[in-house]
């Protein structure tokens, strides 16, 4: 019964939904300068380009990913500005590259 219960939770944590972006025009820009994974998560580490960004907010390069939490020298923050360099971890996994700059949707 156990195992059955465990192999019921690892498929869905591994099916995650698409996320649409609802928004028309995007709130800010994110330049990626790393990339890792922590805890099952993408973490993207780079600089705010412009705008504001709060968690709950969507990065869209070739996909989309919700931003989950974000930190500033190793402090969990609520938002981060233009200039801030960051770490943004996100519910879903999307494909970007070292010096790819990607765009912020409001939820």
């Amino acid at each position: 019964m156990g195992v059955n219960f465990l192999r019921i939770f690892r498929r869905k944590r591994e099916e995650t939904p698409e996320v649409e972006i609802v928004s028309r025009r995007p709130v800010g820009r994110f330049k990626v300068e790393k990339i890792l994974r922590v805890l099952k998560r993408q973490v993207l580490i780079g600089e705010v380009l412009e705008g504001l960004i709060y968690p709950g907010y969507k990065v869209k390069g070739r996909k989309a990913g919700l931003i989950m939490e974000i930190e500033r020298n190793h402090q969990k923050v609520n938002f981060a500005v233009a200039g801030d360099r960051v770490a943004l971890m996100l519910e879903n996994e999307i494909p970007c590259e070292k010096g790819e700059t990607l765009e912020v949707y409001q939820s």
